[in-house]
């Protein structure tokens, strides 16, 4: 550790309050989110997958803040008289139980939300063509998640957290999961512009746009893709402020999941939100339907011909060896 890094125990104890910080916020926003699935709808209408994964993400951040406590509790005051080298060497040792289970507790909430991502992603293409690097990515993070977690469970109480041999897992998680994030979040705002582009063409309200999904969702991923990339900088220099940052990307995978959903149910409210559908006719047709059509005039204008040419002629080029046609236009 150099002169001016973070100590082991101040940067637990950072974490710590932060993250309550965050959790606090982010349970503000579960409850928001709950109600944006419940409100006006029945039970047989709720997103199912979505609501459990929503408590799931919950329990999650929940359980790891808890253990967050009882690990600074256990390393400031239990341990602090009685552990060889102190608080600092506690904090330090990365073959502590509660080390081992708030690491394996994010890595479950890493590959459930961007599994969600993913889904979404999907459901928006509806093409598993399209989600076949965000998956391949995705189990990459599953792989190197598991092992890192596995290999810190192995370690001795004095191998230090920035080794070569956990080096390359932890790594390997962190670069796994901002691509994914990034390649599912960025096919997915692409995808939702496209739409945009096509149907403002036909908009017959200002109402209907789906730019402001598209912008929560760009903010959702900017705010966790910044997180992980501040965490992976800290690890790569050896700075014990990825400590901090991977603690506080528990509560801000909650915090981004649920301000898509808030901001998709404020657009349902209104009817803002277009329908996607499976193919090209029913993603025009349901468009259409969301949005109030003008009334439109039609004129019928009659086409007729001096030499009797067929109106399959019209707009071919002008046969050869026959008398230019003249058009009378009657309306």
């Amino acid at each position: 550790m150099t002169s001016n890094d973070i100590p082991f125990d101040s940067g637990a104890l950072m974490s710590t309050v932060l993250e309550g910080i965050l959790y606090g916020f982010s349970v503000l926003m579960f409850m928001g989110t709950m109600w944006s699935l419940t409100y006006k709808q029945h039970v047989r209408d709720i997103n199912r997958p979505i609501f459990i994964v929503a408590i799931l993400l919950l329990l999650l951040s929940t359980v790891h803040i808890v253990v967050n406590i009882i690990r600074v509790e256990d390393g400031l005051v239990k341990y602090r008289d009685t552990y060889p080298g102190g608080p600092r060497a506690f904090f330090a040792d990365v073959s502590q139980e509660t080390y081992v289970i708030k690491h394996a507790l994010y890595v479950l909430q890493t590959l459930l939300a961007d599994g969600v991502v993913i889904y979404r992603c999907y459901v928006v293409w509806q093409s598993v063509w399209v989600i076949i690097l965000p998956s391949m990515l995705w189990c990459s993070v599953a792989v190197t998640g598991v092992t890192a977690v596995y290999s810190v469970s192995q370690s001795s109480s004095s191998t230090s957290v920035f080794a070569q041999d956990l080096a390359m897992w932890i790594m390997g998680f962190l670069i796994s999961t901002i691509a994914a994030n990034a390649s599912s979040s960025g096919l997915m705002a692409y995808r939702i512009w496209t739409i945009e582009r096509n149907i403002a063409r036909i908009r017959a309200s200002p109402n209907g746009t789906m730019m402001p999904i598209l912008h929560v969702l760009m903010d959702a991923a900017v705010l966790y893709s910044v997180a992980l990339f501040t965490a992976l900088v800290c690890y790569v220099c050896s700075n014990n402020g990825d400590v901090v940052m991977v603690d506080l990307a528990v509560p801000i995978i909650s915090i981004a999941f649920y301000m898509v959903l808030i901001r998709i149910a404020v657009n349902r409210q209104h009817n803002y939100l277009p329908n996607v559908g499976t193919n090209a006719e029913t993603r025009q047709s349901g468009n259409l339907q969301q949005y109030p059509m003008q009334p439109l005039q039609v004129h019928i204008s009659q086409f007729t011909s001096s030499d009797n040419t067929s109106a399959n002629e019209i707009g071919n080029e002008r046969p050869s060896g026959r008398r230019s046609p003249t058009w009378t236009l009657v309306k």
